[in-house]
This record gives C-alpha cells, sequence and structure tokens, in this order.
C-alpha cells in the first residue's frame, strides 16, 4: 500500500492545494493526514472540506482548541483559533455545511495504529500535545520513555520540522539521507514536516510517502503570497502569521 501522509495544513488552502496537485502524480493509495488542519491560516473551511475526503486524519492540537477552548496556546495563535472558530460558526455560511465540519472534527481519534505503525499528531506518548523536537536528543530520558511506548515506527507531526529520530538518540533532517529513508526493524519516528507552515528553513511544503519500507520526502512550492495576502487582510490574524511562511520558521 502506498500512502501520502501529510500534517500541520493550519488553513493554508494554497499549500494543500499544491500538495494535493503533487499527490495526483504520485499514484498513491490513500491520503492520511496527521491533524492540525486549521489554526493560524485564513481558509478553515476550505481545508476541512479537503482533509474530509481523506482516507484517515487524526486530531491535532489546534483542531481541538477549536472544539474546545485553547490551552497552552501564544495570544496569536489563540487569536487564530477564534477567529477559526467564528469561521465555523458562521451564521452566513450553509449550515448543513458548518455542521458537517464540526461533526467530522468531533470524530476524530488522537491516535491510529495500524500493525506496527502508529500515527500521532504530537508523540506516541502524548498523541495531541507533547512536541518532539531535534534538540530533544540530547534528553535522553524523555527519547527513551516515548520509544518505549512505540511498537516499531511512528509518524507524527506538530513541530512543523521534519526528519527521522532513532531510538539511540540520534536525529537526520531530509537532507541528510537524499530525502528517501529506509525502514528496517529497528524502531524511528518519523516527523513528516508540514503542509501550511513549515519551520525547518524551507519555504515549500513537506510531506512523505510511505510505500512499502521506504519514506521518500516532498516538497511542494505554493502561492504563498497569496495565503500572506490573506493573512493581512484578517484583523484577527497577526501578520507574523504570514511574515513566517516566507522564512519557513
Amino acid at each position: 500500500m502506498k500512502r501520502a501522509i501529510i500534517s500541520d495544513i493550519h488553513g493554508n488552502i494554497e499549500a494543500l492545494r499544491a500538495v494535493l496537485d503533487d499527490i495526483a502524480t504520485q499514484q498513491v493509495d490513500a491520503i492520511y493526514c496527521l491533524g492540525d488542519i486549521i489554526g493560524y491560516g485564513p481558509n478553515p473551511r476550505e481545508c476541512i472540506d479537503e482533509v474530509m475526503s481523506f482516507d484517515m486524519c487524526i486530531l491535532g492540537n489546534h483542531d481541538q482548541g477549536a472544539l474546545f477552548d485553547p490551552e497552552g496556546f501564544s495570544s496569536g495563535a489563540e487569536k487564530a483559533i477564534f477567529w477559526t472558530r467564528a469561521q465555523l460558526e458562521a451564521a452566513d455560511q450553509d449550515q448543513e455545511s458548518n455542521r458537517k465540519r464540526w461533526d467530522f472534527l468531533c470524530e476524530l481519534p488522537r491516535n491510529v495504529q495500524e500493525a506496527d505503525v502508529l500515527f500521532v499528531h504530537g508523540s506516541a506518548r502524548n498523541p495531541l500535545n507533547e512536541y518532539v523536537f531535534p534538540e530533544d536528543i540530547y534528553n535522553e530520558k524523555k527519547i527513551e520513555k516515548i520509544f518505549a511506548v512505540i511498537q516499531r515506527h511512528c509518524f507524527q507531526g506538530h513541530t512543523h520540522v521534519p526528519g527521522v529520530f532513532t531510538q539511540d538518540s540520534r536525529f537526520f533532517a531530509p537532507d541528510e539521507f537524499d530525502y528517501q529513508y529506509q525502514l528496517g526493524t529497528d524502531k524511528v519516528m518519523i516527523n513528516v514536516g508540514s503542509v501550511g507552515q513549515p519551520r525547518d528553513g524551507d519555504q515549500r511544503s513537506c510531506y512523505v510517502i510511505l510505500e512499502d519500507q521506504t519514506v521518500t520526502y516532498r516538497r511542494v512550492e505554493y502561492p504563498l503570497e497569496t495565503t500572506i495576502e490573506k493573512i493581512y487582510a484578517i484583523a484577527e490574524l497577526d501578520d507574523f502569521l504570514g511574515d513566517r511562511l516566507r522564512e519557513g520558521r
């Protein structure tokens, strides 16, 4: 089975559609999303509508923040979540469509296990909220405790930083293995990067293709200035949320 695995769309419909166009060239059997469909970006409704047709999607912390009161968010992220919630409740929109979007978000699972492969948003230990950053390789106890609850392979997002964590506390960015990683018998965590808000210094969207034991990272350009102008035009969304798209940070 050949799967496209994406994460952290964050209301960026231009990035999502560019990635879906790229996925269409890869002859995949299924599309999986690891959460954070919404938050930060200017098109939450459109992004949910696209993801509703995917084969699998799990809950992200921003998705949950729209459903309930956001916790632990920065002021800019919190303002964006409240604005996002207002868009999903807008009285001038088709109410049946509004209901379907809310129902979809409400039913998202926190993780999905397929054989010895786990799919989460944050981490295997805390699927919704725990960040696993590259620098966490220096926190051996943290890495050890997370790997203890992983059967073999774990795909995750949340940090927006793509790469592979090994059980012996090493991290490899995609360019260190020429964007193609071979899975083996050892446990690994694979961060698939972000579609809508990359933070590894590369402004292009990032996602992976999983086919048999091969993980291939793909980078996709999109019209980010279009997204940025939309963000600038919405008072409730900080300009910083647009600026960072240019920087990939």
